[in-house]
Formats: C-alpha cells, structure tokens, sequence
C-alpha cells in the first residue's frame, strides 16, 4: 500500500511564486501521483516532454475527464463548451473560429489593440495616483478589446463582467452560485443571439449567429456557450497577467528598465513572462486515458487522469536554461502557456497582442511606476482558476 499522494493543488495561488510543492517531488517524479480536492488521486506530469506529449495525444480525452466519477478540481459536475471536448466535436467547433484568430485577422486588428489602449492610458493619466491599476486599465484593456473584436457591446459589460470571476471559481464560491452566474451569461447571450437576428451586424459573433441559422454548423447551445466562454476567455486571463506582469517587471527593476529602454524587447520579453508568471493556479487542466499509455517512465492505466502542469514544464532546466530566472532577452522560448495540440488557446495571438501593447504602452507613458503600498500588502484573489492581484495600488 503505497503512501498517501501530495494534495493538489500545492497552495492556494496567492502570489506569483511557483509553490515548492513541485520541487519537493523531485526532479525525476513525473508524472507523480497526486491527490484531487475531489475524486481521489491523479498523475502530475512536469516535464515539458511529457506535458506536451499529454496535451498532444489523441489517447488523453478531455471530454472523458469530467465524468462524474473522475477526480477533478472542483465540485461541480456537468462542464461543457469546447474545452471539454474530442474530435470531431472539437474539430468541428474549432474550425468555425479559427480563421477569426488568424495571425493575419490578429495583426489586422493590432492597431485598433494600440488605440484602446492608448484611450485608457489616456483615462489613466487623468486619475490622481494611487490608482488601482487591476479596475483602471487592466482589465479594461481586454474587456473592450475583446468586445470589440467578438462584436459584443461593451455598454452591456455590466450585464456580464460581475459574473466572470464567479464561473471561473473553484472554491471561492458555493456551488449554486456558479451555476446561477451561468445562467446569468447564457441568458446574456441568448439575447444577444435574437438581436443579432433582428439586427445583423458584421463582428465575429454575428458571423457565428449566421452559421447557426444558415448553415446549421453548430447548435443554439453551443452557441451560446461559444459566446460567454470565449469572452470569460478573453478577459480574465488577459486582465489578470497585465497585472501580473507588471508586478513581476517591478520585482526585476533592472530587466524592467532594460525593457523601458529598448522598446524592441517587447516581444520576447511577453514570450519570457509568459513563462516565467504562472496563471493557473490549479495548473493544469485534466485529460483522461483512453487506454493504457506509457508517459515518461510511467505506465497510466485506461481511465486515469493526468495533469500536464504548464507552469512546471514551463520551468524544466533540461529545456530553458536558468529556468527560474527572468531573462527578457530568452529568444528560444517554447514555453507551454497557452497549452500545446488540439487545445492550444484560440485566443493566444490576440493576448499577445493586448499584453504587447499593453505593457509597452504603460511603460512608455509612466517610466517610474511603482508600487504605491508594500508588495506584502497586495491582496491576492484566490479560489479561482486564475491568478493575480484583486487590487495593484500604483503611482509614478
């Protein structure tokens, strides 16, 4: 009888240091076995080969991995929408959308991205510091960019923003309430269907209202949660890692004035904190085995669940050296953030967008932002999926 697995997640992703839970297991335990919040056990795996082998085999399911009697990270059952789906479901959903985050349609769109968010820095420097940086730019620079992108009116935002901390909660909230602020969205978005319907318009959104009705590609349901996941999607991630950048950038002055003067580090240096920040604080998202798969040295049985952890790949010395160092001039860079395979983020070259110029912008217009209280004092949302500060008090 083997002895009781780690409890994972390690901590409660409070803070943007990696949780010496990784390390404790060692460097040659992956996958190792870990213990869910709910379910039982699963394997970690936290090597980047194995982490991108999980992500990239057609025997791992996603849709397999919310099954009722799977361990799993939070208590509510019944997950749905693309994330959790197989081919050809999958394939089908995916691509209805994926011409829309083309590189070419992305980079099309970067210079309304440097509009907005000169706009809100032009909002920003009107405000008298200390400012919180989280409510005041943050994340409204992926709120209208998203919007605007998808087509969905920003002036409706209150009729959907209060709800996207709650739907991508694990804990922070009871059950119920997750499945109310749902609804609150799919209600949203069922309306904003009809009036698409009454009134076309051209953005994403419209586009996919005509494929459901002219070209019956996909169903009302999955319409409707195309709409709120992909807008959930884009903003709280996004909002939360210009947060986080910006505090990791104010804890490395020197690399943080290397970037301030020379502007043309941008590129790789959002490559680089994209590694270095973690986001997922539960991370990873879970696959099921189809069959019995060998994964690095360890044989996972048909049924069980794996956890390709990106923040861990993201840190294996065998592919990034000095990987728990921040180095903005990192050009080989293949970091895992946005996942890897099938499921690689939809969204990644328009975050990459927003965070370049979002970044870019805040420091050229405010080279001596700093923090305006002690980082000991920062407040950290916790008992979401996601990580970052609930409020960055700075001035400059």
């Amino acid at each position: 009888m083997h002895a009781p697995a780690p409890r994972f997640p390690f901590g409660t992703g409070a803070g943007l240091d990696i949780d010496p839970g990784y390390a404790a297991l060692g460097a040659g335990d992956s996958p190792a076995r870990v213990t869910m919040p709910f379910g039982g056990e699963a394997w970690l795996a936290t090597r980047h080969a194995d982490v991108k082998f999980v992500l990239s085999d057609r025997r791992f399911s996603r849709s397999e991995s919310v099954l009722p009697d799977k361990p799993r990270f939070w208590e509510q059952l019944g997950l749905d929408g693309i994330g959790y789906q197989d081919p050809p479901d999958h394939s089908r959903l995916r691509r209805l959308v994926t011409k829309a985050f083309s590189v070419r349609r992305v980079e099309e769109f970067r210079p309304r991205v440097h509009e907005i968010v000169g706009s809100l820095l032009d909002d920003l420097a009107g405000e008298t510091p200390p400012v919180d940086l989280v409510q005041a730019y943050a994340l409204r620079v992926p709120g209208v960019v998203i919007c605007e992108f998808l087509g969905v009116p920003y002036e409706d935002r209150d009729r959907f923003e209060p709800f996207f901390d709650v739907v991508v909660a694990t804990d922070a909230v009871p059950v119920d309430e997750i499945i109310k602020a749902r609804q609150q969205l799919e209600n949203y978005f069922s309306e904003l269907i009809e009036r698409e319907r009454r009134t076309p318009t051209d953005g994403l959104f419209g586009a996919l209202v005509r494929v459901r009705d002219n070209e019956d590609k996909l169903s009302e349901k999955e319409l409707v949660e195309f709409g709120f996941g992909l807008i959930v999607a884009g903003h709280e991630t996004t909002g939360s890692e210009i947060s986080n950048f910006l505090l990791t950038l104010l804890r490395h002055p020197r690399q943080m004035a290397k970037l301030r003067d020379d502007p043309g580090l941008v590129p790789q240096a959002v490559e680089e904190l994209l590694r270095y920040v973690p986001l997922l604080t539960i991370g990873g998202i879970p696959f099921a085995a189809k069959e019995d798969v060998q994964v690095g040295g360890v044989l996972v049985r048909a049924g069980e669940i794996v956890i390709p952890s990106l923040e861990a790949a993201n840190r294996d010395g065998d592919v990034f050296p000095d990987p728990h160092s921040l180095d903005i001039t990192r050009t080989d860079n293949g970091h895992v953030t946005f996942s890897h395979g099938i499921h690689h983020c939809l969204g990644a070259q328009l975050a990459r967008v927003e965070l370049q110029s979002a970044v870019a912008g805040l420091l050229r217009r405010f080279p001596g932002i700093r923090l305006a209280v002690p980082e000991t004092e920062i407040e950290w949302k916790t008992g979401l999926v996601v990580r970052g500060p609930k409020a960055l008090p700075v001035t400059w």
